[in-house]
């Protein structure tokens, strides 16, 4: 018995155990057949589904679906990331809410309650993947601290630095103050803030006057080493040469001139503070500045300014404001609105801060990694990105790659009793490096210090497709030999020069070439207003939810509906209706389908008929879906095959074949009618998993094991175009047909005769259709019009059906005068490009040989209605 209504939980949870039952989503080493393969951009090992992830992963799994269907080898590897930062803080706040802090406990203690943490609530986003239908092979699923992946990050490390690559050094770096941690200048994000410009006067040592400086941040004066101006300032040529008192401070520091300092900038006068600014930095290198550490690592004011010790540094931007105005040394303030950096994790305002790091030198790495995006060798979708990541890499920057966090890849360098260094892949390495360089051999590992911080989490991520299939360890061993380099990457355009970048640089460094043949950009999911979704806007609906009320096929179709690449997504909870109601399509249709009585008796020829122009039209389809998901126009594809379902198969086909009622449908068209719905199911499985597989089920009788997942899509063959085009003209004669039905309310159950106008537009061949669509007992041609009946035009042919009662002659006038003013304006317009030489001489032959048919069709159809308002 098939239900009444198609139930998406349990469909949901039947043929997903199915699936992982018969391991259909695992994929090994097969020689024989092509490979396709895609790595999972790991989520965080503790996150949640949102709805990020559910457009993300839904297009990643209709690629996957797709390429089973084409009979390749197809492999997506699932795994998490350790997510240093986001994981070490959620750990802290749990142990604070329990009254321990971090400085508490040893390293080891701390790392102990991580894994706990991690154990317990890691995996939970690859549980509600699940739910959406992922077909990952869970049985590779990885995570970047597993043994496989650590091994492969400090390989890396230790290869790098021996290559000379990496290095230690005090170098200006990103200061998170509530992470406690250095940052990339990726992890940095730029937000406009409305704050004030603070113009200070420092009093020029030995005279009355005074010199003024703008600033942002009069909490920094403590930390000033120098002013200085720009030699070619004229309004401040009387500053050269002298020195001036720090406000507050009273410390005198000379005044330099570099022409770095903008003239145009506050007074032209720039306040020199070393150890806290990117370009101050510089200049204390270029003028042997000494550099004063004013902040402690949290943010607030160290030993080191004298002032303010032990304040958090914005409540001193307060409190000085109001000293500097106590003291007359505040000449005024200034609304001003400038960008200010805060942690992409934490959401703090960064704080630049010399600091010893570790750094990966990048110009090697982005030369490698620049010219296959730029010759399209790995193609990006849409190619606008290309633009953005040749702008990063021309002018990228080391990477500051050590992090003072706890969680994650401890950084494999030892120190010696004695000073020095050594890095090496395990301790067993180190003590035999340390001893070497010592010169002592009786040193002990208990000797040696393992440096305290860890490595940035992007630093085993930009591993990821090489060392899920531990090509690190093992660089030519026969999985990486297949699967690399993977096919495509499902990614966002905001970590494409956190991950896709770097992981191009790894794949040539490591393998000698792409990690990936195409990357295609999501773009970011909004509300309807245009607003990211976010919890604290409480515009982002939780996706299960989602799920639980319109299905998970009814989500992905509401998903992809509006999925450009690369564009933003503007999500409404009709999207998911939308894809739920045509989930009842679909299962309408089947029920329709085996509700026939099927008899071996002669197919008529209105179903020969309808079957072959289908038949011809999914030929078409095919060929246009496989374009689209050439050049990943997923969006397309879908609506491509949701039309064609929708409007072609259930309200034209269908219906054309469909017997009278009580009476059987032929064998034939029967079986033709069940190898065409299949067809179209192998087309929707890619976006609807679950309902695909529920009906092809039961279309026919299937053996354990089976599904449409692992069934071979047949190649499209040539069709007609011909036949489609006159098959559209039948088409808009049976709405002609039925529009006269319902302006004479005229039930279907009665016949209609059917007068035609004969002209060679005729589609005469298809007279059987038209009489079973339209209930036509008869069709005769006439050469002239039928005096008091029904009148309309289709592709320039005028059709008659004698009124069933008295024609109302005005308001068929009215109709046909409608008619001719909507005809003579689509002239209007095709005269207008016709007129235009630019068109036609610039134009494809083609398509003026188009508009020149759309001409004469239109003064045929002006002159027949002409004729038949004066008939009236």
């Amino acid at each position: 018995m098939i239900a009444a209504n198609y139930n998406p939980k349990e469909s949901e949870e039947k043929w997903y155990k199915y699936w992982t039952d018969h391991h259909l989503f695992h994929s090994e080493v097969d020689n024989s057949r092509e490979p396709y393969c895609i790595v999972i951009p790991p989520p965080n090992v503790t996150g949640v589904l949102h709805m990020g992830h559910m457009l993300n992963n839904t297009i990643q799994d209709a690629l996957v679906r797709r390429a089973r269907l084409q009979g390749k080898n197809a492999c997506w590897v699932p795994g998490t990331d350790h997510a240093s930062i986001a994981t070490e803080a959620k750990v802290v706040a749990k142990l604070q809410s329990e009254g321990i802090r971090k400085t508490d406990l040893t390293r080891d203690e701390f790392l102990k309650h991580a894994w706990d943490w991690t154990h317990t609530h890691g995996g939970i986003i690859l549980k509600q993947l699940k739910r959406l239908g992922a077909s990952c092979d869970w049985e590779r699923t990885a995570f970047t601290m597993d043994d496989k992946r650590s091994e492969s990050v400090l390989k890396v490390f230790v290869d790098l630095f021996n290559k000379g690559l990496i290095y230690r050094g005090v170098r200006m770096v990103n200061w998170d103050p509530q992470a406690l941690t250095a940052l990339s200048d990726e992890e940095v994000v730029y937000k406009e803030e409305h704050s004030k410009l603070y113009y200070l006067r420092y009093r020029i040592e030995g005279e009355d006057g005074y010199a003024i400086v703008a600033t942002t941040r009069p909490e920094t004066i403590m930390g000033d080493s120098a002013m200085c101006i720009n030699p070619q300032d004229p309004k401040n040529q009387h500053l050269r040469g002298k020195k001036v008192i720090v406000p507050l401070v009273n410390r005198v520091i000379p005044v330099i001139e570099d022409e770095y300092v903008d003239i145009e900038f506050g007074t032209g006068c720039l306040k020199v503070t070393p150890a806290h600014d990117v370009n101050d930095y510089m200049l204390g290198e270029k003028y042997n500045l000494p550099a004063i550490d004013i902040f402690n690592d949290n943010g607030t004011i160290s030993e080191a300014a004298g002032l303010y010790v032990g304040m958090d540094r914005f409540d001193v931007r307060k409190q000085i404001e109001l000293d500097l105005q106590a003291a007359g040394l505040l000449e005024k303030v200034e609304p001003y609105t400038n960008n200010v950096g805060f942690s992409e994790r934490t959401n703090v305002p960064i704080e630049p801060k010399l600091s010893m790091q570790w750094f990966l030198k990048m110009e090697h790495l982005a030369k490698i990694a620049l010219t296959p995006v730029m010759e399209d060798d790995i193609h990006f979708f849409p190619p606008k990105f290309k633009n953005t990541y040749r702008h990063w890499m021309e002018n990228i920057k080391d990477w500051c790659i050590s992090r003072q966090l706890w969680w994650g890849h401890r950084i494999p360098a030892w120190y010696l009793p004695e000073g020095g260094y050594v890095v090496a892949d395990n301790e067993s390495e180190a003590l035999q490096l340390a001893r070497k360089k010592s010169g002592k051999n009786d040193l002990q590992l208990s000797d040696l210090r393992q440096d305290e911080d860890c490595l940035d989490t992007w630093f085993s991520s930009w591993l990821w497709p090489i060392s899920l299939f531990d090509g690190i360890n093992h660089p030519d061993n026969p999985e990486i030999s297949y699967y690399y380099p993977t096919n495509d990457l499902v990614t966002g355009p905001d970590i494409i020069f956190f991950w896709v970048a770097r992981m191009i640089m790894a794949g040539y460094e490591y393998q000698g070439k792409m990690p990936f043949k195409n990357v295609y950009f999501t773009g970011i999911v909004r509300d309807k207003l245009g607003r990211k979704m976010s919890k604290s806007l409480g515009n982002s609906p939780d996706p299960l939810d989602l799920i639980d009320k319109y299905g998970a096929d009814g989500v992905r179709v509401g998903m992809l509906l509006c999925a450009p690449a690369g564009g933003d997504l503007l999500f409404d909870e009709s999207l998911p209706e939308q894809g739920r109601n045509f989930t009842t399509k679909m299962w309408n249709a089947f029920k329709l389908v085996k509700s026939w009585d099927v008899a071996d008796i002669e197919q008529p020829e209105h179903s020969r008929l309808a079957l072959n122009w289908f038949n011809n039209l999914l030929n078409k389809v095919t060929k246009t879906l496989n374009v689209q998901f050439d050049q990943y126009r997923i969006s397309e594809a879908l609506m491509t095959v949701y039309t064609t379902f929708r409007d072609e198969f259930s309200s034209w086909l269908l219906e054309m074949i469909k017997p009278a009622y009580g009476q059987p449908i032929d064998r034939q068209s029967y079986e033709q009618t069940v190898n065409i719905f299949e067809q179209l199911l192998q087309l929707l499985h890619p976006f609807m998993p679950f309902i695909t597989e529920d009906i092809w089920q039961s279309l026919r009788t299937r053996k354990d094991g089976e599904s449409i997942m692992i069934s071979i899509m047949p190649q499209p063959a040539e069709y007609d175009e011909n036949l489609l085009t006159r098959f559209e003209a039948v088409k808009n004669v049976i709405v002609g047909i039925r529009n006269v039905r319902k302006q004479d309310n005229v039930p279907f159950k009665n016949a209609l005769e059917l007068k035609v106008k004969f002209n060679n537009r005729y589609p005469a061949t298809f007279a059987s259709v038209i009489c079973k669509m339209g209930n036509i007992s008869t069709i005769e041609n006439v050469t002239e019009a039928v005096k008091g009946a029904r009148s309309f035009i289709s592709d320039t042919v005028e059709y008659f059906i004698p009124a069933s009662s008295q024609v109302d002659t005005e308001e068929m006038r009215a109709k046909l005068e409608e008619d001719l003013k909507y005809t003579q304006g689509f002239l209007a317009s095709v005269m207008k490009k016709l007129s235009n030489e630019k068109f036609v001489n610039g134009a494809p032959a083609q398509v003026v040989a188009n508009e020149h048919k759309k001409q004469v069709d239109a003064e045929t159809k002006i002159a027949a209605i002409k004729a038949q308002l004066k008939e009236l």
